[in-house]
């Protein structure tokens, strides 16, 4: 049984599902590798724009496998394994969509987090528990919370392990949108569409100015959307974009 589930369900856009349901779809090693491997395929795959991650059953995925963590030494192999199923999904150029169902721990959170945008159910449960087990979050979950939540809100949840649910989760800043239960994946595949219509190397470069920009000064990251968007003046889908609303037509962009 793969551990990740592909599926199309609209034009330019790759939905993956993690598989362990029976585990909550905990991530073990081979989770994490296969999560990174979809990723990464969905990455070169021309035909996709957008690519949205969610769960099969009632989880998105509840943290990391136990089993796997209690077995590790501070050697293990594992530790770079892991690092490099992270780095996939840091190096992925496509806008990603996290369609959070159910619970969200730990590694769990981690997924999201590493995603552009955060749909949660109103029914997703977030949080980071590792302190409770002696250990903290490992891939980023310390630093990304901060960045999106602010030290005060940040520490708050990650020193007491403590359970965030969809809206606290939305007023902290670390979920984009809360959606009922059932409208989950409509949702997310209509916004996936609504991004995979438009010029995917504008996409490109906002996502790009947004990762680059989060953790350089500030006149650095200017710099580096201004190059960005100077560039774009060179792309064919520039001037069918701008040419497209003077003539009052629909645009087609072919992210050239």
């Amino acid at each position: 049984m793969s551990e990740v589930v592909r599926e199309d369900p609209a034009p330019g856009v790759a939905l993956l599902r993690t598989n362990r349901p029976e585990a909550l779809n905990a991530l073990n090693m081979a989770a994490r590798e296969a999560i990174a491997k979809a990723v990464t395929e969905a990455d070169r795959d021309p035909n996709v724009r957008v690519i949205i991650i969610t769960g099969i059953g009632r989880a998105f995925a509840a943290g990391a496998d136990l089993k796997e963590l209690r077995a590790r030494t501070v050697l293990d192999d594992e530790f770079a394994a892991s690092r490099a199923a992270w780095a996939a999904l840091e190096r992925c150029r496509k806008p990603l969509i996290a369609a959070v169902n159910g619970f969200a721990f730990g590694g769990g959170c981690e997924l999201a987090l590493h995603c552009d945008i955060v749909l949660a159910a109103e029914s997703a449960q977030f949080g980071f528990r590792e302190v409770r087990l002696g250990i903290m979050p490992g891939a980023g979950g310390t630093q990304r919370l901060l960045r999106v939540a602010g030290h005060f809100k940040a520490a708050r949840y990650l020193l007491t392990g403590d359970t965030i649910d969809a809206r606290t989760g939305s007023e902290i800043g670390m979920v984009s949108e809360v959606v009922p239960d059932d409208a989950l994946i409509d949702r997310a595949v209509a916004l996936a569409e609504q991004i995979a219509a438009l010029p995917p190397l504008a996409v490109e470069a906002i996502k790009e100015a947004l990762q680059l920009g989060a953790d350089v000064p500030l006149q650095t990251a200017l710099a580096v959307e201004r190059k960005s968007f100077q560039l774009l003046f060179a792309s064919e889908d520039r001037e069918e974009g701008i040419g497209a609303f003077m003539e009052n037509r629909k645009p087609t962009f072919k992210g050239k």
